[in-house]
């Protein structure tokens, strides 16, 4: 009996240990929230961390690339969209910086920056989406989006919802 105790331990451990590669970077943390419901999303730019206040003290916390310098945004907004594979156009300016870049990259396609899903922002031309560029996580590296592991917008995508707050702080 000891021998099949042992494999059911090792079994479950391993299971564990999957499970929790699947979220990347994404971590369960103490958050003081005095100024933030449950269910709000905080960015942290100087921290380059999104956290989603569940309340009791608790966040979960992403790692997460933010905009350059002179491109990253604070204030308040909150989901307007939620899109799985989205389709990407650039905007005027990233086509100005960019003038070879396509109009329109289809959702899914390797070369789109959106990655498996985006959430647009009521503050602009902004989204949090995921990126098919995973180096940039934890740099200053938009225009402005806020750009996550796909596990990781793929988690988050699934724990809010439209009208969603989100608040960016410095």
């Amino acid at each position: 009996m000891r021998f099949g105790s042992l494999f059911l331990c090792v079994f479950v451990c391993l299971a564990a240990v999957s499970a929790s590669r699947d979220l990347a970077a994404a971590e369960l943390v103490g958050f003081q929230a005095r100024d933030f419901q449950p269910g709000t999303i905080v960015i942290k730019n100087s921290e380059r961390r999104l956290y989603l206040v569940l309340g009791r003290g608790q966040a979960i916390r992403y790692k997460i690339a933010v905009g350059k310098n002179g491109k990253s945004w604070t204030g308040p907004a909150f989901i307007t969209g939620k899109y799985v594979r989205p389709d990407w156009s650039p905007s005027e300016e990233v086509q100005r910086d960019h003038p070879n870049l396509p109009k329109l990259i289809k959702g899914g396609a390797a070369n789109n920056p959106m990655g498996v899903a985006a959430m647009t922002l009521s503050n602009g031309n902004y989204a949090i989406h995921g990126t098919n560029r995973p180096n940039s996580i934890g740099r200053a590296a938009s225009y402005g989006c806020i750009r996550m592991a796909n596990a990781d917008i793929s988690d988050l995508f699934q724990r809010v919802g439209l009208r969603t707050p989100v608040v960016a702080l410095p």
